[in-house]
């Protein structure tokens, strides 16, 4: 076979040309990339500290935990009290959570409640070892439009707990629901509409499917994607599953509870959560 002279001059010129492309899609990804949510992390929350034993276990499919500072709605007691060390000897990161108030116990004294709930969450997370500037976020379990004196409650409560050197965040719905007319609301949305100013930390719960992807840990998706851009935190599972939101989603177990790979027993029923950090409450 003979060998034409031209071609290591074309193989060159190829060789180079070929690596100008390279370099241009890769400078491309890497551009995208850098706005993009590139680094995701897997995180659970339950009302119930699941025991000591647990901790070990779980930490191998999660980087970050839910930690109520109070007792959760409708409990009289506090089971994660006293943990913390527990959880970060196992590299735990946290997501500090504290009570609110039902919107229809609160009345003309509002601004006082607030101030209150949010000196005891700083009381609390103090006690339990969590560094001045740490996330606390305040569990709101209203949905849709929220009245007045809720919101004159939240603002003192982010205020107060600002003034008293942490910083304020927020658990709600990120779900649109009926806001009347055939207008559609985001209880999140009301909630940042109502705040000014005020720099606060969304944790928004939008379960269903899509965005959802339902029970699983696999290529979990950033909290961008769970329609709040704004959301640092995003709840894609609860347990159980909600027949109203979550019906069409998979990989609940029988029982309509959501568990963790590693839990082939299905001892600890969890929520699950996402963030673009594995310390979500850590000081900024």
């Amino acid at each position: 076979m003979t060998t034409s002279t031209r071609l290591p001059g074309v193989a060159a010129f190829l060789v180079t040309f070929l690596a100008w492309l390279g370099s241009g899609f890769r400078d491309k990804w890497q551009s995208e990339g850098a706005h993009s949510e590139t680094k995701v992390h897997l995180g659970f929350d339950r009302n119930e500290y699941p025991g000591d034993a647990a901790i070990p276990v779980l930490r191998k499919s999660f980087s970050f935990s839910g930690y109520w500072l109070t007792p959760p709605p409708n409990t009289s007691q506090n089971t994660w009290a006293g943990k913390r060390k527990i959880l970060e000897e196992q590299g735990f990161g946290f997501l500090l959570l504290a009570r609110g108030r039902a919107a229809s116990t609160i009345q003309t004294n509002a601004p006082e409640n607030g101030i209150a709930d949010a000196r005891e969450a700083a009381k609390n997370a103090r006690q339990e070892g969590f560094a001045v500037g740490s996330v606390v976020f305040l569990d709101v379990e209203e949905g849709g439009r929220l009245p007045p004196q809720f919101h004159a409650y939240l603002r003192s409560w982010v205020d107060e707990l600002a003034h008293l050197g942490f910083r304020p965040g927020v658990y709600c719905s990120g779900m649109p629901v009926n806001d009347g007319n055939g207008r559609k609301i985001l209880t999140s949305d009301d909630i940042r509409a109502h705040m000014g100013e005020r720099d606060i930390v969304f944790w928004v719960l939008n379960d269903t499917c899509p965005p959802s992807r339902g029970c699983t840990s696999m290529d979990p998706s950033g909290p961008k994607k769970s329609g709040v851009q704004y959301a640092a935190v995003w709840q894609f599972v609860r347990s159980p599953r909600s027949k109203e939101t979550a019906a069409a989603c998979a990989g609940y177990a029988n029982d309509e509870n959501c568990y963790a790979a590693v839990d082939a027993a299905h001892r600890w029923h969890l929520d699950l959560d996402v963030a673009s950090s594995n310390n979500p409450s850590a000081p900024q």
